[in-house]
């Protein structure tokens, strides 16, 4: 059964963009973007490439000035206050990351690591609060078995889910997921997507933000959908009032038609 977590909104959104445009070298790369996420929303992201998802991405982690607009997480505005603790609030698991791990470091250090956001953890040995803390995160990421093993040893699909650990180890309350399923196998991606789908309907979930290029991974959990085109917003909403054919066919600039079969979304050239 699929559920989603139910949160009361508050006054302050937890992510907001206000007209943010970036231009690097006299190319405008987002333009007019406005976006809010609010408490209890889980987004997805969708976009051709070079539609503007990955600079939006370094613009939200603080990675990417803008050159216009402001960026707010939980009412804190980028600029005005401290980016590196603004950052502690977005965790991020990605493709970059991953391939920076130590093939040597054992799941629970990887976890722990996240704590300070720190690639191969080195200094003290881990307290026995943090050993504790990063073993009941994965745990929670289902993946308390993987305790002890080496980076080296696991699959794709452990390997998100220990990073999703990692990224968790902060406590953000934005989680954002830049094509998480890449590289996994047909079995592999659909374990791991029933698994988002578990993880965002905890009641103590942060907001999930799922980048990705196919709709087959919006799971029911995700409650919204963000479309950009060419660094512009083409549609923002509930995912029942934006994520439907014409939209699609406009972001692809190829007729498409898309089918809901069992909760879950289907994609072919119309």
């Amino acid at each position: 059964m699929y559920f989603v977590a139910l949160v009361l909104k508050s006054s302050n959104p937890i992510l907001a963009f206000e007209d943010l445009r970036i231009v690097r070298d006299g190319t405008v790369i987002l333009d007019g973007v406005n976006w809010r996420v609010q408490p209890g929303e889980h987004w997805t992201i969708l976009g051709a490439n070079g539609s503007g998802k990955t600079s939006l991405l370094s613009a939200l982690t603080g990675y990417l000035m803008p050159t216009s607009g402001e960026i707010s997480v939980l009412g804190e505005i980028y600029g005005r206050s401290d980016w590196r603790e603004l950052r502690k609030k977005v965790g991020l698991v990605s493709s970059s990351i991953r391939q920076m791990m130590n093939d040597a470091e054992p799941a629970l250090e990887t976890v722990a690591s996240g704590k300070l956001a720190m690639i191969d953890l080195w200094g003290p040995p881990l307290s026995r609060a943090e050993k504790a803390a990063a073993l009941r995160l994965l745990k929670q990421v289902e993946c308390e078995y993987l305790a002890e093993r080496e980076w080296r040893v696991l699959s794709q699909g452990e390997r998100q889910r220990v990073l999703i650990g990692r990224a968790l180890m902060a406590k953000p309350r934005v989680l954002i997921l830049d094509e998480p399923c890449a590289g996994l196998d047909p079995a592999a991606r659909e374990k791991f997507l029933q698994f988002l789908q578990r993880l965002g309907g905890h009641k103590n979930s942060p907001a999930l933000i799922l980048v990705t290029h196919h709709v087959e991974e919006i799971m029911p959990v995700f409650s919204h959908v963000l479309i950009l085109k060419a660094g512009r917003v083409l549609a923002a909403g509930t995912k029942s009032g934006i994520l439907n054919s014409r939209n699609l066919s406009s972001a692809l600039a190829l007729p498409m038609k898309l089918k809901k079969i069992r909760e879950r979304f289907h994609l072919n050239i119309g």
